[in-house]
């Protein structure tokens, strides 16, 4: 049993990471699944209809303010970045006055006033980090972000340094603030590609038309597109023609002609005619549907250094505060000092080890990632592919649909053995029309051309895998496919080597001649290539089910290391798994067919080209192309070395300002105001450091 709920009001990743840690100790659940960025949170497992109510209470006590639905709320944020942006310049203005006043004034009354002034500016700053405290404390967690800042400031209160306690709360709330933005704009990204999905469908039905919605529509349905909208789902025109835009879909700009039996993807938007078109998959098969659970998902598989980050705080945050309180508490013990010296001290330290810079940077930084990724029409499934793809050593390639346009057409016929060539293009054309393979459709393509009044009666349709087809047509056994099929048959031929992509012929056990198709390299497959390399890939290669000479001109044109072909889909995984093996980096495999499914699985990353990719392939796949431009590779890998980059930037600033500002603050050398920058101005630097990807 399956169920998906809607989180609305988390606050940070490590709410999230608690939420779901939560809920996978509630009985008879398997498994979790929680997005942060989405707030899409997954279930299964042998649960009873109280589950919601179960889910809602275990939310609510880790993030009073998060709200749990069964739909997802289609409405923005209450975040409002003017609104709060007013409140924190207001309090910020009032207190430095207050500051001036209780410094430059040398009347008592002013001062007191000016003191009382910063308590209400604590209290109205500081009013929900203090309450999440308490409530925290009152479960035993006293180690987060809120218990420290507030034990930190009232500590700082009872010392005598209201000033700092103050100044400490009002930049830690600004600090909240420019959180809070920087992931708004991170879900944004990521969110924007869920926008493409249709909300209504017109079925036709009965001389009627019935809006519904696309998740109720079955296969065969016919659904009306007016001028406008978006195709719902997946399917074929039936009646009509218009221009088809699929720029949300597949980032192509220059819109499609659409019409009598042309193929429409749902989320695609219809210009200019109205449409009527027959579904061909149910709404969760569809592409649509398939975009969107990849996007809403993509978030939930972490990266090694996130989990390590989360983890290094857990165990960091504890020990940091014992070491404060030994520090408050031993040395004057000793008689090295007054007590308020030494806790002032510990406050400082304190307030500069809170790990906030590296707990929020680290996880904002991947959903920037992903979310420039998916802007550049890239979908990758979990932060950790995108880890692995900064460390790319080899890549391997298959050659039809991946490096070459897959767009095939038939330049010459071929016949033997007293057939002639209507005959050889008849009989390939019965054993291929059931296949949606690009060389069936360009032989079909060629038989269409020559308006044959031939009837294909084609019956015992058989695919064999990396081979060809099997089929009888008229009473006749028919064979297409390469040289291996002939072999395997025993059919006896004397044409072996072929210059170029080639379809053999045998009926009834003989051979009936060949057909040579023509395909050609996507227009910037060399540029990918070149691209590849100057980021640092050192083993290029390609594993390909197409001939010799096909697959040698190819590899040679684009100057790759090397190139295997004739490869059934099992020993392309076999010659994967020996370059997998040999790299000290990672291995990547990209590919669109059915028969390049077991590698892309095999893969440290798995990559498959989205819009002609088989539905098998975008499975298997860890990441989406969906523009089908190999260039998108080059942007992935870009982006992957990038987000990296920032991360570690933000993980060795942080820790050395951090330890800098410990020291300091132990010999008495740095106060509770170089603790403000050693805290909340790491963390907004290293927030807006991680901001960067979302330009990439």
């Amino acid at each position: 049993m399956k169920e998906r709920f809607y989180i609305k009001g988390i606050s940070c990743a490590s709410c999230a990471s608690k939420i779901e840690d939560s809920i996978k100790k509630i009985p008879n659940i398997r498994n979790v699944s929680l997005s942060f960025a989405t707030g899409l949170l997954e279930i299964s497992g042998d649960f009873g209809d109280d589950i919601f109510s179960i889910i809602k209470k275990k939310v609510e006590s880790i993030e009073p303010k998060a709200k749990l639905s069964k739909k997802e709320d289609k409405e923005e944020s209450n975040f409002s970045v003017k609104k709060e942006l007013s409140i924190l310049s207001i309090l910020i203005v009032i207190f430095l006055i207050c500051i001036a006043i209780i410094h430059l004034s040398e009347n008592i009354i002013m001062q007191n006033i000016a003191i009382f002034t910063l308590i209400i500016i604590y209290a109205i700053s500081g009013r929900e980090i203090i309450c999440s405290a308490l409530e925290s404390i009152t479960k035993k967690d006293f180690f987060n972000e809120n218990s420290l800042m507030s034990m930190a400031t009232i500590a700082a209160f009872l010392i005598g340094s209201y000033e700092e306690a103050v100044a400490v709360m009002l930049f830690f709330k600004t600090g909240e603030f420019f959180q809070e933005l920087a992931l708004n704009n991170s879900k944004r990204s990521i969110k924007s590609l869920l926008q493409i999905a249709p909300n209504i469908a017109h079925l036709k039905k009965d001389s009627k038309i019935i809006d519904i919605a696309p998740q109720d529509l079955k296969i065969d349905d016919i659904v009306l597109v007016k001028p406008g909208e978006k195709i719902p789902i997946d399917g074929v025109v039936v009646e009509g023609e218009s221009l088809i835009d699929t720029k949300s879909l597949t980032g192509e700009s220059i819109p499609k002609n659409s019409k009598l039996h042309s193929k429409v993807l749902g989320g695609s938007l219809n210009l200019n005619g109205i449409l009527e078109v027959k579904t061909t998959k149910l709404y969760e098969d569809s592409s649509i549907a398939k975009v969107i659970d990849l996007v809403q998902n993509a978030t939930a598989n972490k990266a090694n250094t996130e989990s390590f980050i989360t983890k290094f705080a857990k165990i960091y945050t504890p020990i940091v505060f014992f070491i404060a309180l030994c520090i408050a508490i031993i040395p004057p013990a000793l008689g090295f000092g007054e007590f308020s010296e030494w806790i002032y001290r510990a406050l400082v330290m304190l307030m500069v080890s809170c790990p906030c810079a590296l707990v929020i940077s680290v996880p904002l930084a991947y959903f920037g990632g992903i979310g420039s990724a998916s802007k550049n029409y890239i979908l990758i499934k979990g932060a950790s592919f995108l880890e692995a793809l900064s460390d790319v050593e080899s890549i391997a390639f298959d050659k039809t649909g991946t490096l070459t346009k897959g767009v095939f057409k038939v330049v010459e016929i071929v016949p033997q053995n007293g057939f002639s060539k209507e005959e050889v293009l008849q009989y390939a054309h019965c054993a291929e029309v059931f296949s949606n393979h690009p060389i069936a459709s360009a032989i079909k393509e060629e038989y269409k051309k020559l308006n044959f009044e031939h009837k294909c009666n084609a019956k015992n349709f058989e695919s064999l895998s990396g081979l060809g087809i099997k089929t009888t047509c008229n009473f006749e056994n028919i064979i297409v496919g390469n040289d291996k099929i002939l072999h395997k048959y025993d059919i006896e031929h004397n044409t072996c080597s072929v210059n170029g992509t080639v379809a053999h012929i045998a009926v009834n056990g003989k051979y009936a001649g060949y057909i040579i198709i023509a395909d050609e390299l996507k227009d910037d497959t060399l540029e990918a290539i070149e691209g590849l390399r100057n980021l640092g890939v050192k083993n290029l290669v390609m594993l390909t089910g197409d001939n010799e000479f096909a697959a040698s001109n190819i590899a040679k044109e684009l100057g790759l290391d090397s190139v295997k072909y004739n490869l059934l889909p099992e020993e392309k995984v076999e010659h994967f798994r020996e370059i997998k093996n040999n790299s000290s980096g990672k291995s990547v495999f990209v590919g669109d067919g059915i028969n390049d499914a077991p590698s892309i699985a095999l893969a440290d990353v798995g990559v498959s080209m989205g819009s002609l990719g088989s539905d098998v392939s975008k499975e298997s796949a860890d990441v989406l192309i969906i523009n089908d431009s190999i260039k998108s590779l080059c942007k992935t890998i870009k982006i992957a070395k990038k987000t990296k980059n920032i991360i570690w930037q933000n993980i060795i600033f942080a820790l050395g300002v951090k330890v800098l500002f410990i020291i300091l603050g132990l010999f008495g050398i740095a106060s509770m105001w170089e603790a403000v920058f050693g805290d909340i101005g790491v963390a907004l630097i290293a927030l807006f450091n991680s901001m960067r990807i979302l330009k990439a």
